[in-house]
């Protein structure tokens, strides 16, 4: 009979070095890196949940142990104690910003389990009495009040204000959306080359806005793909001129 070994199941590598650590009672900025990283390994040879997704961590996680535990191995050199880099350094705040956020979900956790227990009613009370405002006495209110006062008053509201106002955004201008009716568009342009035999594009385009510009120019290229019409240009700076077929 084979003897069964039940391993605790751990969330990730960062886990179980946190329990690890906690297991051993050792400071976690000073990792005894030879002794956690021994024990990690000997986890890992051992884990019973053979998924490649879930054991690829835990291998990354040790080669990198590997990897630090091999430069602490290596001599070092005469430095001032200021300029020293610990191979730990990059690993103690990965497992401590993992501990952090690990205790912040307890606390999320236990919130969640006290919100269950927590119970409303609506509220009872009469109308009259939830109607009830407290009368306002405006002299006793006001018998501070100074003309003084008041001009601070409006000129910090007015403070508050201008700081409310994003000074790139307020310099924006509105952008209007202009439909243009493609179909109507080009039935024009196409019964004024009809009529006109030969005509420029800059013809076309005589007090039109820039999205009718580009509705004009896109139809025309349309037509000339069809065969419906050619267009000549003797050089980049003359105009376009459309002949129809």
């Amino acid at each position: 009979m084979a003897l069964e070994v039940k391993l605790e199941a751990f969330e990730g590598p960062l886990d179980l070095l946190l329990h690890l650590i906690d297991k051993n009672k050792v400071n976690i900025y000073d990792i005894p890196i030879a002794l956690i990283t021994d024990q990690y390994l000997d986890y890992v040879a051992g884990m019973e949940k053979r998924d490649l997704n879930v054991a690829s961590e835990f291998l990354v996680m040790a080669a990198m142990l590997l990897d630090i535990k091999s430069r602490m191995l290596l001599p070092k050199e005469p430095e001032p104690d200021d300029e020293y880099d610990d191979p730990r350094h990059e690993l103690v705040d990965k497992l401590l910003e993992y501990k952090m956020y690990k205790y912040m979900s307890y606390e999320l956790k236990d919130r969640l389990m006290d919100a269950d227990r927590a119970m409303f009613k609506p509220s009872t009370l009469p109308d009259e009495v939830a109607a009830y405002e407290e009368p306002v006495n405006l002299e006793e209110l006001m018998e501070d009040v100074s003309l003084v006062k008041l001009r601070e008053i409006f000129n910090e509201v007015m403070r508050r204000s201008e700081d409310k106002i994003d000074p790139v955004r307020s310099k924006f201008g509105r952008i209007e959306k202009e439909e243009i009716d493609l179909e109507e568009r080009a039935g024009y342009v196409r019964d004024y080359i009809t009529s006109h035999r030969n005509c420029s594009f800059r013809q076309l385009l005589v007090r039109k806005s820039r999205m009718e510009i580009i509705v004009t120019f896109l139809v025309v290229l349309e037509m000339i793909k069809s065969g419906a019409i050619f267009v000549i240009q003797e050089s980049r700076t003359d105009d376009i001129l459309i002949n129809s077929v």
